[in-house]
């Protein structure tokens, strides 16, 4: 299957490139940014040997809509989409942090709640809750922004700023934009029928010093969602919920003996079931943007983007 999965572009001017666990990123003179979202999947902060079909130009569609959708309460490095999978922004320094939300407990902090701990991220958990219940309030659970290959660790907020990671003065910009952000998401989410369970938000700084989301957002590699039909009813009986997420693939890792940890062997993942992840991707495209996915040309997927992105850099 035709998929792209590294990249080794030359664009003019082009200064450095970071190799994340998805997303290429190629600076452009110090100025701009240019991100190209691989088909590469990555669980447990392992990237998986074999590409995923259409995943990198639906995870940048999804992205870029939703920055569309919110740029009127965040401002958003954005600048343009010279290719379905690739996104031009604004030179950025991120922040060292990843602002994960949560307004259910599902995944990680489920997961945490079920070995009897009720404080994640320096954040308390009320008693008395079962998987997927949704929180009083939406909690924020920060992470460190882990170097490729590592694992992304909780931090509370108190240690961010003890430890200078991020000022008081930014943080409080962070968590204001964060809690915006799921709130225009679980809104959007709702009108889709679905259920924006937890996601995260990552953010940087301009040249000039304005605070910016950058990278994903309400993607089902960044966030987590649920079918709003059925929610109660499912929890009530004790039910799994369906969900439109990643998740599935963590779960089928994990039915296959592993999930990351020091020893473990990736399953194989073979062409059919690597068919059914792409279809599963198209079908959580078309539940959140409520709109068809419109497959682009996969014949020369390098190629392609090579000529798309030097046509918008000449201009």
């Amino acid at each position: 299957m035709n998929t792209i999965t590294t990249t080794n572009f030359n664009f003019p001017d082009q200064k450095s490139v970071y190799h994340g666990k998805v997303r290429e990123v190629y600076n452009i003179n110090d100025d701009l940014l240019v991100m190209v979202a691989t088909d590469r999947l990555s669980a447990f902060d392992v990237v998986m040997p074999k590409g995923i079909p259409y995943k990198g130009q639906i995870l940048n569609q999804i992205a870029t809509k939703f920055m569309e959708l919110t740029q009127d309460i965040v401002p958003n490095w954005l600048i343009a989409t010279p290719d379905p999978s690739v996104a031009v922004g604004h030179l950025c320094e991120p922040f060292k942090v990843e602002m994960v939300i949560r307004g259910y407990l599902s995944g990680h902090a489920a997961r945490e709640y079920a070995l009897e701990k009720r404080i994640l991220c320096g954040v308390s958990m009320p008693d008395g809750l079962k998987e997927n219940d949704k929180f009083p309030d939406p909690i924020i659970t920060p992470s460190t922004k882990a170097d490729n290959g590592e694992h992304d660790e909780d931090i509370s907020r108190e240690a961010i700023l003890a430890n200078g990671i991020v000022s008081e003065e930014d943080y409080l910009v962070l968590e204001k934009y964060t809690r915006d952000l799921y709130q225009r998401g679980t809104e959007i989410a709702a009108s889709r029928g679905l259920i924006l369970v937890d996601t995260k938000y990552e953010f940087g700084k301009t040249k000039e010093g304005k605070i910016v989301l950058i990278d994903e957002i309400h993607t089902p590699d960044s966030s987590r969602y649920f079918y709003a039909e059925g929610y109660q009813d499912r929890q009530d009986r004790g039910e799994a919920q369906k969900q439109l997420s990643k998740e599935f693939v963590r779960q089928w890792l994990i039915a296959n003996g592993f999930q990351g940890k020091e020893g473990q062997q990736i399953p194989e993942m073979n062409e059919e079931y690597i068919a059914s992840v792409s279809e599963r991707y198209i079908e959580l495209y078309e539940n959140i943007l409520g709109e068809k996915f419109i497959k682009a040309d996969i014949s020369n997927i390098n190629e392609r983007i090579e000529k798309n992105v030097l046509a918008y850099l000449n201009n």
